[in-house]
């Protein structure tokens, strides 16, 4: 038998999470009735994925182009916040919760199309995972190899990513002011000490810190706004679907009472015409009779 831990795997965590634990235990019996005890064990210690982690991988197996380019915007991220890249943080930020949103329909989408119903706390479960996606790139592998079993640890932010030296943007040089002379100038910072230089550099990074939550705050409305939106015109869709569902209704009615009443037409015009001819030997057999 030609299988192996990571060809099975990928095929369990394709399933229904309602399906998971039947299918790895038929993997089991085949590992064990090929006599490779080492991957029956492998095979029965894979877990069962919850469902939000399941409607998660979906989108690294449904939409691998989609899924690229989640990967690509976590990078982006992650550089913009290690060079402290203001405007860019406050693009990318917006286009984080824009593409979370987007791809966690998305994913609700894939798993109806499985026949796994997606409630709302697991929806915002899956929003959770596809942050965590973009900040640790240990995660974003694991998703995109469809190895995620688990959902990660909440991401508070992108935290752990330090600064690059040197990465906040340098003060623009003024001229310096002339030198004080005496008692004062022995108060002077010396040249060097590096001091006010800092100070500055924490006012760049407070200032960067500043403008990326705003930014937040702002994609955060948007995206409510825009979830509004969405569910809006889910519920317009889905009264087109009912209007359209009892119109084909109405029509099928139509269609078999036409036939009805075709085959009782039918029917009327043999049985008058038994009638008739019912009639019509009666009166010869009385005149015969006469």
């Amino acid at each position: 038998m030609n299988m192996d831990v990571e060809s099975v795997a990928a095929e369990l965590y394709a399933v229904r999470p309602s399906e998971f634990t039947s299918a790895r235990d038929a993997y089991v019996a085949k590992a064990r009735k090929a006599g490779d005890r080492e991957l029956a064990a492998a095979i029965a210690a894979l877990r069962k994925p919850t469902v939000a982690v399941w409607t998660a991988g979906l989108l690294a197996r449904g939409r691998p182009e989609e899924a690229r380019q989640l990967l690509l915007l976590g990078e982006a991220l992650r550089t913009a916040h290690r060079t402290l890249d203001a405007g860019q943080l406050r693009k990318l930020s917006h286009d984080q919760h824009v593409v979370i949103g987007r791809l966690a329909r998305a994913a609700r989408s894939l798993a109806a199309e499985s026949d796994q119903t997606v409630s709302e706390p697991v929806l915002s479960e899956v929003e959770r995972i596809l942050h965590a996606v973009l900040a640790d790139p240990e995660v974003a592998e694991r998703w995109a190899g469809g190895r995620l079993v688990r959902s990660p640890d909440p991401a508070s932010g992108f935290t752990g990513l330090e600064p690059q030296p040197g990465a906040a943007p340098p003060r623009r040089k003024e001229s310096a002011p002339p030198e004080p002379a005496g008692p004062a100038a022995r108060r002077a910072p010396a040249p060097g000490t590096g001091g006010g230089a800092e100070q500055a550099r924490r006012q760049r990074i407070e200032a960067a810190r500043e403008e990326l939550a705003e930014a937040r705050a702002e994609a955060d409305r948007l995206s409510t706004e825009e979830a509004a939106a969405q569910e809006l015109a889910d519920g317009a869709e889905a009264a087109v679907r009912s209007a359209v569902a009892r119109l084909e209704e109405a029509r099928a009615a139509s269609a078999a009472a036409a036939a009805g009443l075709r085959t009782a037409g039918q029917a009327a015009a043999k049985a008058r015409k038994r009638a008739d001819a019912a009639a019509r030997k009666a009166e010869k057999l009385a005149g015969s009779e006469a």
